[in-house]
């Protein structure tokens, strides 16, 4: 025993493995910490918490609703886009065709009135050539019977013989025409 009797006596005091009061107060102390924190300070941060991560979930389905609906809606554009240039294109050849058609039927009319205004052009100048021969006749037909006068030494003043004189010397010159005109 006298191992036992010479090891020191450590007093129970002193010894911190034992707890003191001071301890106990403090264990006790953080306890009521611990309780009051976890009874009134942690569950609305963790509602918080949760509520904040709620609504990052929620934007983000959000954000991913509306990149889908911006992706729809540029699909809309391009196709708006495209139908409208094939629109265009329609139209422009649809005006380039009534253009060409307004063109020829313009061609066709003038064309019309041309030979319209040709063929009145042909009736006149025969209408004038008509009235000219006949005016030509006329004269050639008073000259010609007041020469046939002179030459005879009678007069021609019966219009019948007149008429006769007239129409053979026309005719006499008529056949003197077509002989010159082939003999050119």
């Amino acid at each position: 025993m006298e191992i036992l009797a010479s090891a020191p006596v450590v007093p129970l005091a002193n010894n911190f493995l034992v707890p003191n009061a001071t301890f106990i107060a403090e264990v006790i102390a953080f306890a009521i910490i611990i309780w009051v924190l976890a009874k009134y300070i942690i569950p609305p941060i963790n509602k918080a918490m949760t509520a904040r991560q709620e609504a990052i979930r929620k934007q983000f389905a959000d954000l991913e609703e509306a990149e889908g609906d911006a992706r729809k809606a540029e699909a809309d554009y391009k196709e708006q886009l495209n139908n409208a240039k094939h629109e265009a294109a329609r139209i422009r050849e649809e005006a380039r065709e009534q253009g060409a058609q307004i063109v020829q039927e313009a061609r066709e009319k003038a064309q019309g009135e041309a030979d319209r205004i040709i063929e009145h052009a042909h009736a006149q100048v025969e209408a004038d050539r008509k009235a000219a021969f006949a005016s030509l006749r006329r004269d050639v037909g008073s000259l010609a019977t007041n020469l046939a006068g002179r030459i005879v030494g009678e007069s021609m003043e019966d219009d019948e013989r007149q008429g006769r004189v007239v129409e053979r010397f026309l005719a006499d010159l008529e056949d003197v025409q077509p002989a010159q005109g082939g003999a050119r």
